[in-house]
């Protein structure tokens, strides 16, 4: 099993009125599973509406409509933020669209509670430099999850292409 990260507070808010979200203990596993070894820091999961998580897929990527999971490093993505000796720094922030999630879910025949967790360790390895702009690291994020989801028991998210 991969070292995980052991200095990270996960903060969990829910602003989604109405939608079915995994409990914190869920968020903050399928969280904490994805982080590497040395990552410090608070991660916020937040959980939104399809109108809050339009205007921001909106506002910092330029795209209309609404989205299943924003990532927002602190920093640079993969770039530890540096702190003085005890103390605590945002990583980063993971915004899920609760409705995006249930629809695709439902959508791609997935249980929700898989696809959360793939959302969550998704946007937790963008904080960390992932990505999937070309094929090459396509394939290298998709292997990591695909690794990461089979420790926590859930199947692999891209077998129902």
């Amino acid at each position: 099993m991969t070292r995980r990260a052991n200095a990270v507070v996960v903060t969990v808010q829910n602003a989604s009125r109405g939608a079915e979200a995994p409990g914190r203990k869920d968020l903050e596993r399928w969280a904490r599973s994805a982080l590497a070894a040395g990552v410090q820091g608070e991660l916020t999961v937040r959980i939104v509406g399809e109108s809050e998580s339009a205007e921001l897929n909106s506002r910092y990527r330029g795209k209309e409509g609404s989205t299943n999971v924003l990532s927002f490093p602190a920093g640079a993505a993969g770039e530890p933020p540096s702190a003085a000796a005890g103390e605590l720094l945002p990583f980063g922030d993971l915004v899920i669209c609760a409705a995006v999630v249930e629809r695709e879910a439902r959508e791609q025949g997935k249980a929700l509670a898989a696809h959360w967790a793939h959302m969550v360790v998704h946007g937790a390895l963008h904080l960390q430099g992932f990505d999937h702009e070309n094929v090459r690291d396509a394939r290298i994020m998709e292997a990591r999850e695909r690794e990461l989801l089979a420790e926590l028991g859930f199947p692999d998210p891209y077998s129902l292409r």
